[in-house]
C-alpha cells in the first residue's frame, strides 16, 4: 500500500475500463445485479480472451510476487516427503498445496492489501463517473432550453443499481438510434443503432417518449429486405418479451400482431398458396415462420403472468391475436389457388394449439377470449369447424391412399424443409381439432354451437361435431409403420380425435352435455355392430381404431353418468329401445374377442391388445354392482376365466433361449407379451370381487387364489390398482375377506402375512434395528398414528367368516419364552401375543407393552362386536376369563379384607370390553363404560369387576317391556282377518296394508303376545297357499327323545346362555328357559340336516353343520316368549317360505337347494344376494355414503353381512329386532334391503364424520343405531319397494336350483 502511486491508480484505472468495455455487452444485458455479477465470476469459463486482458495479467503478476516462493517451497516439501512413501498425483498435490497456501498468513495479508487497491480504484472511477453525470445534465439542460423539441431528462432510467450502467439511456440517445435506423444510412450505421438498441435495457427504451415512432418503424422495418437487419429487430422483441413487464411488451406484442395482419392483408407480400406448399428453406417464408413463432413463444408464456396486470393489458392481447388469426384472403378463385392465411402459418409451429390451451386454463383470461370469440371473431370457430368437417368428407369420398397421401404429416417429425398443400391442409385440421377440444370443455364455449356452415344446409350441433370426432376415429386412414414411431401417433387423426374425446370424458359436464346421449354411443359402437353382424367395421377400421374406442368407453364406464347411460340408454324407463343397450354391445363383443369368435383378426399381433382393451371396458361395468346385473347373462367371468387358463398354459409351454442363438430376442418378446396378457385376464377376474355377487362369480372360476396371489403382488409393488379407480384395495380386500375362501387366499398369497409384518415393525421393532439409531417419538393416542392404517386393515379383514378359517379347532401357542425379535406371522400369532397375555413371558417379549396391549384389546372389542367371533374366541380361549384375571391382578390391597383396582389405560380398556362382551342389549338396554377419564376428584366413576355378574349400573333401567294390547283397534282388525274363509292374494295384500298402517300409526303394539300372534297366524297361512311357498315341504318326526342325545358345539351353548341372559334382561323369559332352548336348535339342526347335501370341501365351515350360534332362533325363541313347541312349529312352517332363505341363515347351510358350485364356494345368499342389492341401492339412494365407504376402503356388505346374521342384536333395541322381523315375514325378504338402506340413510351424517376422522369400521361395528326406529322410515321403504322390488325378488327366487 505504501508503495501505491497516482500512477498505478491511473494504470489500474484504464485496465478495468478496457475489461468492461470488453463485456459491456454481455453486462449489460443481464436482467438485474445477481445476474450481472454472476457473468463476471465465470468469465474465465465464457471469454476466450479472458487471459489476454491487463487487468487479469496485473493479478497474476501481483499474486506470483506476493506468493510465488511460497509456493514453491510447499511443492518441494511436498514432494519430499512423498519420495519416502506412496506417490500421489498431480491433483492431490495441487490441492494440497492450494489448502496450505489459503491457509497462510501471507495469502491473508495480500487479499487484504489487494482490497484496499481496488476500492481506492473504485471509488475514484465512480467519483469520476458522477462528475461527467453532472456535467452531462448541465448539458441536457442548456440543450433543452435552446431546442423547441422537447427531450426526456436524464432521470428517464429506471434501472439505476448499485452496479451503476456503463450508460444511462436518455431521449437524445434515442432520437439518434431513430435517425439511424432510417433507411437512407448506409448499412454499417442502421447495424450499429440497431445493436446499440439490442444493448439496452429495454425498459429504458420503452420509457422513452419516443417510444411510439421507435415501435412503428420497427414495425415498418420487419419488411426490410436485408435478412440479418430484420432479425435483429426480431432479436430486440425477444428480448423485449423476455426482460420487460407486460404493460411494455403489451405494445411489442400488439405491434407485431398489427404488422403480420397486415402482411397477410397486403396483396404485394408474396405469400405461399395451398397449390404451391411451404417451402420453409425460402428465406421470405423462414423469416415469416420465425415471427409467428416469436408471437407463438410469448402467446404460451403471457398467461403466467397477465393475472398480474390490468385486465385490458390481457385483453389487448387477446383481441390482436383473434383479430391476425381471423384474417381471411379473398376465396372467389380455387381452394388450391387460395393464399395461406396466418392460422395456417401458426398450426404449422404449434400443431397442438398449445397457445389455446393455456389461454383457456384460467378463468381470468378465459372469460375474455370466449366474450371476444361471441362477438367478433366468431369466424375463427366456424373456420375451424369446417376444416374438420372437410377433412371428414375427404375421408369419406377419396380412396384410402390418397387420404394416406394427405395426412402424411402424423409422421411430421421426419419431415425437413417442404410441406404441399395437403399436408398444411391436415396440420390446419390437427390444429383445429384441437383447439376445438380445448373449446367444448367450458359451458361458454358449448354456448357458440350450434355453427353454420357456408357449405352445409343445416348447421353444426354439439352432437353433431362429437360424432364427427367419434368417426374420424375408424374412418380416417392410419399412419404407416415407420422405423421410429415415437411421434407417429401423436399426430394421427385416430390418435388426435381420442386424446379430444378423453380429455372431454374427463370433464364431468362437459361430458354430459357432450358426450353421454345415444347419438354418440351409437357412433362409438358403430365398428362393432357392423363386426358383430360379419361386416367390415368401416372402411379404415384397424384394430388401433378399436383400441381407441375401447379406451374412450372405458373412461365413459368408470363416471357414474356414463354408465348409466351404456347400461340403460337415454330413456331407462322406457320399453320402446329396439337395439341392445351400449353394455350389452360391448359384452356380446369381448365375449366373442375372448372366445375367438370373430375371424376378421385372428393371428393378429394386435388382437391381445384388441381383446384386452374391451375387456377393460367390461371390467369398469361389471365392477359396480349395478352393472353386474346387466352382464351376468353372458358369463364373462367364464370367458375370462377360460382365456386365463389357455394363456397360463401357453406360458409355461415358452421354450427357454439358448445362448447364441438369434430367436432369443423373438422368445422374450413373445413371453413378456404371453405374461402381460396373463396378467390382464387376472386383473379382469380380480375386478370380480369388487361386488358381493362377483365374488361369488369368481369363487367359481376356481381362480381366486391366483386373483389375490396377483392384488398382493401389485400392492406389494405399490402398484396402482385399476387405471380408472380412484381409490386403493382397501374395498377389495373387504369384500374378499368377508368369505372363506376369500380368507383362505388372502392367507395364501402372503397378504395377512405382510400385513402383520408391517404392523408389527410399527408397534413394537421390525427385522432390522433402524429403531435403535432413529428412535421413534412416544405415542400419544391409544392406536399410534403409525398403527392405524394397521389397524384398520385388520378390522376389514376378520368377518366371522374369515376368523373362523383362519383360527377354527386352532389352540394358542402359549410358549414359555418368546424371542424379542420373533415376528409374528398370522393372526393367532397376533391374539396370542398382543391379546391374550396370560404369562408373564409374553409381557417381557413386547418392547411397548401397555401400547401393544392397548392395540390388542382395541382390536378384540371391534372383533367381538361380531357375536359369533366373540363366541367362537370364548370358547376356544376364554377370553373373558383372562380379561377377568388380569383385573383381578390389577388391584392394591388397602386393607385385609378390601382391595382396589389400579385404574390405568389398561385397566379402563379391560373394564370396556368385559362389559361389551358380557352384556346383550341396544343402545337403550346397555351402558358401556368410556375408555376416557374424568376431570374432577373421581376421574373414573365406573366400578370394576374381577368376577360376574356385572354391577347394575351397566344395565339400562329404560327396557321397554312388552305389554298386552290386543284390545287396539287397528290391531283387532288385523287378527280379524286370519278368521275369514276367503285367503286369496287379495287377503294376503290386506293384510300386509293394515300391518303398514298399525307399523306407521302405533308401531309400539306389535310386540308381546299380540305380535306372537300375528306370526303365528300369517306364517301359517302363508305355508297353506302353494303360490306363497318356495320351498317343498319336508316331513319331520323326529321327538325330544330323538334328538335329546345330539351334542350342540360349544359355540352353540355359549350362545344359549347369552340368549336367555338377554331374554330375562327384557323380562320375557323364565328359568327353564336354556333347556327348552337346547331341545329347539337340536330340532332344528335335525330338521335342516335332512336338506343338506353332501359336499367336499377343504373349508372348513363346510365341514360340519352351521358353525355360528342361530341368532335368528333365539330371537324367535324370545318372540315367542320361551315356548320350544310355538317356535319349532313357527319355524317348520316358516321354513317354506322366501323369506326364510334370508332371515334364517343356517336354513341354506350347505343345503341342497342351492346349486352345487354356489355350496362349494361357502357364500351365503344373504351376501350374493341381499348385501350386493345394498350395496346396489346405497350408490343409487345415499351417493354420500356410498362415496364415504369406497374413500374408507371398507364394504357396506361385510357390516351388513354381520347386522342380519346376529339380527341386529346389541345393535337395536328389543322392540326394533321384533320389528325387523315382522316386517320382513310379513312385507317379504326385500325389505331386509330396505331397512338397511334405512339405516344407512339414518347415519349419513356419522358416516361422514367418521370418515373425516379415518374410524368408520370401527364406529359401524362397535357403535349401536343410536335413534333408529323402523317405523319411521316406513313411507320412505314403501318408496324404495315401489322402485326396486321387482328386481331384488326376482333375483332372490333365482337363488334355488330351478326345475328343468
Amino acid at each position: 500500500m505504501a508503495n501505491f502511486s497516482g500512477e498505478d491508480e491511473a494504470m489500474l484505472q484504464a485496465m478495468l475500463r478496457q475489461l468492461f468495455q470488453s463485456v459491456k455487452e454481455k453486462i449489460t444485458g443481464a436482467p438485474s445485479l445477481e445476474c450481472a455479477e454472476e457473468i463476471l465470476l465465470h468469465l474465465e469459463e465464457t471469454d476466450e480472451n479472458f487471459h489476454n486482458y491487463e487487468f487479469v495479467k496485473y493479478l497474476r503478476q501481483y499474486i506470483c510476487n506476493t506468493l510465488g516462493s511460497m509456493i514453491e517451497e510447499e511443492m518441494e516439501k511436498w514432494t519430499a516427503d512423498q519420495n519416502q512413501g506412496e506417490e500421489f498425483g498431480y491433483d492431490t498435490v495441487v490441492q494440497h498445496v492450494t489448502k496450505r497456501t489459503q491457509e497462510s498468513k501471507e495469502y491473508k495479508e495480500m487479499i487484504h492489501s489487494l482490497k484496499n487497491i481496488m476500492m481506492i480504484v473504485v471509488e475514484s472511477m465512480i467519483n469520476k463517473f458522477e462528475e461527467d453525470e453532472i456535467r452531462s445534465q448541465e448539458r441536457q439542460k442548456k440543450i433543452q432550453k435552446e431546442k423547441s423539441s422537447s427531450y426526456c431528462t436524464d432521470n428517464c432510467s429506471d434501472s439505476d443499481s448499485s452496479f451503476n450502467q456503463s450508460y444511462k439511456f436518455c431521449q437524445g440517445k434515442l432520437q439518434l438510434i431513430l435517425d439511424q435506423l432510417d433507411p437512407g444510412q448506409p448499412k454499417e450505421v442502421r447495424y450499429e443503432a440497431l445493436q446499440t438498441l439490442c444493448s439496452a435495457p429495454p425498459s429504458d427504451v420503452l420509457n422513452c417518449e419516443n417510444w411510439t415512432t421507435l415501435c412503428e418503424k420497427l414495425t415498418v422495418y420487419l419488411s426490410d429486405p436485408d435478412p440479418v437487419f430484420s432479425d435483429r429487430i426480431l432479436k430486440f422483441y425477444a428480448q423485449t418479451f423476455t426482460l420487460s413487464p407486460l404493460h411494455m411488451t403489451k405494445e411489442i406484442y400488439t405491434s407485431l400482431a398489427k404488422y403480420l395482419e397486415l402482411y397477410f392483408l397486403s396483396r404485394e407480400n408474396n405469400i405461399p398458396t395451398l397449390s404451391t406448399g411451404i417451402d420453409i428453406s425460402n428465406p421470405n417464408v423462414t423469416h415469416l415462420l420465425k415471427k409467428i413463432r416469436l408471437l407463438n413463444e410469448y402467446q404460451k408464456e403471457a398467461p403466467s403472468f397477465w393475472i398480474r396486470h390490468p385486465e385490458k393489458y390481457m385483453e389487448e392481447i387477446v383481441e390482436s391475436t383473434l383479430s391476425l388469426l381471423s384474417v381471411k384472403h379473398d376465396q372467389s378463385h380455387l381452394v388450391s389457388q387460395k393464399i395461406l392465411d396466418p392460422i395456417y402459418f401458426l398450426a404449422l409451429v404449434d400443431t397442438k394449439a398449445v397457445w389455446f390451451k393455456k389461454w383457456m386454463h384460467a378463468y381470468y383470461s378465459r372469460t375474455t377470449v370466449l366474450r371476444l370469440l361471441e362477438k367478433k371473431y366468431k369466424s375463427l370457430i366456424t373456420t375451424a369447424v369446417q376444416q374438420c368437417v372437410q377433412y371428414f368428407e375427404l375421408c369419406e369420398t377419396m380412396k384410402g391412399d390418397e387420404v394416406l397421401e394427405h395426412s402424411k404429416s402424423c409422421g411430421i417429425k421426419q419431415k425437413t424443409f417442404y410441406y404441399s398443400g395437403q399436408e398444411l391442409q391436415y396440420i390446419y385440421f390437427i390444429h383445429s381439432l384441437s383447439l376445438l377440444g380445448r373449446l367444448l370443455i367450458y359451458t361458454q364455449g358449448r354456448k357458440l354451437f350450434p355453427i353454420k356452415l357456408k357449405t352445409r344446409k343445416d348447421s353444426v350441433s354439439l352432437t353433431d361435431l362429437l360424432v364427427l370426432f367419434t368417426q374420424l376415429i375408424y374412418r380416417s386412414p392410419a399412419c404407416p409403420k415407420m422405423t421410429s414411431p415415437g411421434h407417429l401417433e401423436d399426430y394421427s387423426p385416430a390418435s388426435m380425435a381420442t386424446e379430444v374425446l378423453c380429455i372431454l370424458c374427463d370433464q364431468k359436464e362437459c361430458a354430459i352435455e357432450c358426450l353421454y346421449n345415444n347419438t354418440v354411443i351409437e357412433a362409438l359402437l358403430q365398428p362393432i355392430h357392423n363386426l358383430m353382424k360379419g361386416t367390415k367395421a368401416a372402411p379404415n377400421c384397424s384394430e388401433t381404431a378399436l383400441i381407441h374406442i375401447a379406451h374412450i368407453l372405458a373412461r365413459i364406464a368408470s363416471v357414474e353418468e356414463g354408465l348409466t347411460l351404456l347400461l340403460y340408454g337415454e330413456n331407462m324407463n322406457s320399453s320402446e329401445e329396439k337395439s341392445p343397450t351400449g353394455a350389452h354391445l360391448i359384452a356380446q363383443f369381448s365375449k366373442k374377442l375372448l372366445d375367438e369368435d370373430i375371424s376378421i383378426f385372428s393371428g393378429s399381433e394386435m388382437f391381445p391388445v384388441v381383446k384386452g382393451a374391451f375387456t377393460s371396458v367390461c371390467r369398469q361395468i361389471y365392477g359396480t354392482c349395478e352393472g353386474l346385473q346387466v352382464l351376468i347373462p353372458y358369463s364373462l367371468h367364464e370367458s375370462i376365466a377360460k382365456a386365463w387358463k389357455k394363456t397360463s398354459l401357453l406360458s409355461e409351454r415358452i421354450p427357454t433361449p439358448v445362448e447364441g442363438s438369434d430367436s432369443i430376442s423373438l422368445v422374450s418378446q413373445e413371453s413378456q407379451n404371453i405374461m402381460a396378457w396373463e396378467e390382464n385376464l387376472l386383473d379382469d377376474l380380480l375386478n370380480f370381487a369388487a361386488t358381493p355377487k362377483g365374488l361369488l362369480l369368481l369363487q367359481r372360476t376356481g381362480a381366486i387364489n391366483e386373483c389375490v396371489t396377483f392384488m398382493f403382488n401389485r400392492y406389494a409393488k405399490k402398484l396402482q390398482i385399476s387405471r380408472h379407480k380412484k381409490f386403493g384395495y382397501g374395498v377389495l380386500v373387504t369384500q374378499v375377506a368377508s368369505t372363506a375362501a376369500g380368507a383362505i387366499a388372502l392367507q395364501n398369497s402372503g397378504f395377512i402375512n405382510a400385513l402383520i409384518t408391517e404392523l408389527w415393525a410399527n408397534l413394537e421393532c421390525g427385522r432390522d434395528d433402524v429403531r435403535v439409531t432413529h428412535p421413534r417419538s412416544t405415542p400419544v393416542d391409544p392406536i399410534d398414528q403409525s398403527c392405524q392404517k394397521s389397524f384398520l386393515a385388520l378390522v376389514n379383514l376378520l368377518s366371522y367368516p374369515a376368523v373362523f378359517e383362519l383360527l377354527g379347532n386352532q389352540s394358542l401357542p402359549n410358549k414359555t419364552e418368546y424371542s424379542l425379535r420373533e415376528v409374528p406371522t398370522s393372526i393367532i400369532d397376533i391374539i396370542d401375543r398382543l391379546i391374550i397375555l396370560n404369562s408373564e413371558a409374553k409381557i417381557r417379549s413386547l418392547f411397548n407393552y401397555e401400547q401393544s396391549h392397548i392395540f390388542g384389546l382395541r382390536l378384540l372389542s371391534v372383533v367381538c362386536c361380531d357375536l359369533d367371533t366373540l363366541l367362537l374366541l370364548e370358547a376356544q380361549y376364554q377370553v373373558s376369563e383372562m380379561l377377568l384375571n388380569a383385573q383381578e391382578e390389577n388391584t392394591l390391597e388397602t386393607s385385609e379384607s378390601h382391595r382396589e383396582f389400579i385404574i390405568d389405560s389398561l385397566s379402563v380398556e379391560r373394564n370396556h370390553v368385559l362389559v361389551r362382551i358380557n352384556l346383550i342389549g341396544g343402545p337403550m338396554e346397555r351402558i358401556l363404560p368410556p375408555r376416557l377419564l374424568e376431570k374432577g376428584d373421581e376421574p373414573y366413576p365406573w366400578p370394576m369387576f374381577s368376577s360376574y355378574p356385572l354391577p347394575n349400573c351397566y344395565l339400562s333401567d329404560c327396557v321397554t317391556r312388552s305389554t298386552d294390547l290386543k284390545q287396539d283397534n287397528d290391531l283387532g282388525k288385523l287378527l280379524l282377518r286370519f278368521k275369514m274363509s276367503d285367503k286369496q292374494t287379495a287377503w294376503i295384500e290386506n293384510c300386509r296394508k293394515q300391518f303398514c298402517k298399525i307399523m306407521k300409526a302405533k308401531p309400539d303394539i306389535i310386540s308381546g303376545s299380540a305380535l306372537v300372534e300375528l306370526l303365528e297366524k300369517f306364517v301359517l297361512h302363508l305355508s297353506e297357499s302353494p303360490s306363497e311357498c318356495y320351498f317343498p315341504s319336508v316331513e319331520y318326526t323326529a321327538t325330544d327323545a330323538n334328538v335329546k342325545n345330539e351334542n350342540l358345539s360349544s359355540v352353540q351353548q355359549l350362545g344359549i346362555k347369552m340368549t336367555v341372559r338377554y331374554g330375562k334382561f327384557l323380562s320375557l323369559l323364565k328359568d327353564g328357559a336354556e333347556n327348552d332352548l337346547t331341545m329347539v336348535l337340536k330340532h332344528c339342526e335335525r330338521f335342516l340336516k335332512q336338506q343338506q347335501a353332501s359336499t367336499k370341501s377343504p373349508l372348513l365351515c363346510l365341514q360340519r353343520n352351521y358353525t355360528s350360534h342361530d341368532w335368528f332362533v333365539s330371537s324367535l325363541f324370545i318372540i315367542m316368549l320361551g315356548d320350544k313347541d310355538k317356535t319349532f312349529r313357527f319355524l317348520q312352517q316358516f321354513s317354506r317360505l322366501l323369506t326364510s332363505a334370508f332371515l334364517w341363515l343356517p336354513r341354506l347351510h350347505i343345503s341342497r337347494y342351492l346349486p352345487a358350485d354356489t355350496i362349494e364356494s361357502g357364500i351365503h345368499p344373504v351376501y350374493f344376494c341381499s348385501t350386493h342389492y345394498i350395496e346396489m341401492l346405497l350408490k343409487a339412494e345415499v351417493p354420500l355414503v356410498f362415496s364415504a365407504f369406497h374413500m374408507s376402503g371398507f364394504a357396506p356388505s361385510q357390516i351388513c353381512m354381520q347386522w342380519i346374521t346376529q339380527c341386529f342384536w346389541n345393535y337395536l333395541d328389543w322392540i326394533e329386532i321384533c320389528h325387523y322381523i315382522a316386517t320382513c315375514v310379513f312385507l317379504g325378504p326385500d325389505y331386509q334391503v330396505y331397512i338397511c338402506i334405512a339405516i344407512f340413510k339414518h347415519l349419513q351424517q356419522d358416516i361422514l364424520q367418521h370418515t373425516q376422522t379415518q374410524d368408520l369400521q370401527v364406529f359401524l361395528k362397535e357403535e349401536a343405531l343410536h335413534g333408529f326406529r323402523v317405523s319411521d322410515y316406513f313411507e320412505y321403504m314403501e318408496i324404495l319397494e315401489q322402485n326396486y322390488r321387482p328386481v331384488l325378488l326376482r333375483d332372490m327366487r333365482n337363488i334355488r336350483v330351478q326345475s328343468t
